[in-house]
């Protein structure tokens, strides 16, 4: 690369950082909720729970031990993770496997009244496989599902900051 071009892009950058640009969602700090408490129903303490708390602390939402307690519940009905042979080779193998990441949530208040009716964030993404490359595929095949953990997080945030109480 020439200099002109190194300082180009060094100005760009700079330019950008400068001006305040950030990718949209892409900071979930300091969100407005119009609840302050939450109480997190969860079947487990998966990575994607941990990671949703994570975010409502940041957020100084003060999670509770009790519904009863809370201004509002999140369910987190379901979470699912599955993958899917895509595409095959002439000679029957595997070039191509979908992933897919399920979440289904659902937010109410103590009188039972939906904030967010179940909903259910849905992933997907591709993953180009080789038998030569096993365990590289599986540590790209585990970033894929962190990937998409974390993806869905931020759209259960936003949903969250949308949440408001339906007639």
């Amino acid at each position: 690369m020439t200099k002109a071009t190194r300082a180009l892009l060094l100005l760009t950058a700079l330019t950008l950082a400068a001006c305040g640009f950030h990718l949209r969602g892409s900071n979930l700090k300091d969100i407005q909720f119009a609840f302050k408490t939450l109480y997190l129903k969860a079947p487990g303490e998966t990575p994607f729970v941990a990671d949703l708390r994570r975010i409502l602390k940041a957020n100084n939402i003060e999670l509770t031990n009790a519904a009863d307690q809370a201004d509002l519940v999140l369910d987190v009905v379901s979470e699912q993770a599955s993958k899917q042979i895509l595409t095959l080779s002439g000679a029957g193998r595997v070039q191509e496997y979908q992933l897919f990441y399920r979440v289904l949530l659902r937010a109410y208040d103590n009188q039972q009244n939906d904030w967010l009716p179940a909903e259910e964030i849905s992933l997907s993404r591709i993953l180009p496989y080789d038998d030569a490359q096993v365990l590289a595929k599986e540590q790209e095949e585990a970033a894929l599902y962190k990937d998409m953990r974390t993806d869905a997080v931020g759209q259960a945030v936003r949903r969250l900051n949308r949440a408001k109480p339906q007639q």
